[in-house]
């Protein structure tokens, strides 16, 4: 036999608001506070965080980094400079990125200043030598019999030969 009382008629003041309630519709929460049925709040789940299992190591059909090969670059209008006299052409190429003793191939070249086509577009290149970050220069075949801008609209600059 139990020696406590139903509580019948008993109360018990609430933690939470402080009024009183009946005994028998007292509640406790997961923190300990007893408290009324309409006050009662559960534990938000932010408190007990689900375990976090550790990512797999290994991928399906995984394959190395890929190295992305040289690409033909689009100059701008006119990029060449050629000088009176001279054989040394300078370029123009926004933000180069090449070194001194690259070999450098022109695709689509128009002639202009004395230089012909075919002595800027040669298919083994020219090795340039680096002035500054945007502008570079080679040794043309022909020699230029005018101070001018020259190369046309659509003349690219890349390596010398293209992977597809």
């Amino acid at each position: 036999m139990s020696n406590l009382s139903s509580g019948k008629y008993a109360k018990f003041i609430s933690d939470r608001s402080g009024l009183e309630f009946p005994y028998s519709e007292m509640v406790i929460e997961w923190n300990g506070a007893r408290v009324h049925i309409s006050e009662f709040e559960k534990k938000h789940p932010q408190l007990e965080p689900k375990p976090h299992a550790a990512d797999p190591q290994g991928l399906l059909n995984a394959r190395p980094a890929r190295t992305e090969p040289a690409v033909a670059r689009i100059l701008t209008l006119n990029p060449l400079s050629a000088v009176s006299g001279s054989t040394t052409i300078t370029v123009f190429e926004d933000n180069h990125g090449r070194s001194t003793s690259d070999t450098v191939r022109f695709r689509d070249a128009e002639p202009g200043a004395g230089i012909t086509a075919a002595d800027i577009n040669n298919a083994s290149g020219f090795t340039i030598t680096v002035t500054n970050a945007n502008n570079y220069t080679f040794t043309a075949a022909g020699t230029a019999t005018a101070t001018a801008k020259i190369g046309g609209g659509s003349i690219s600059a890349g390596p010398v030969t293209l992977s597809p």
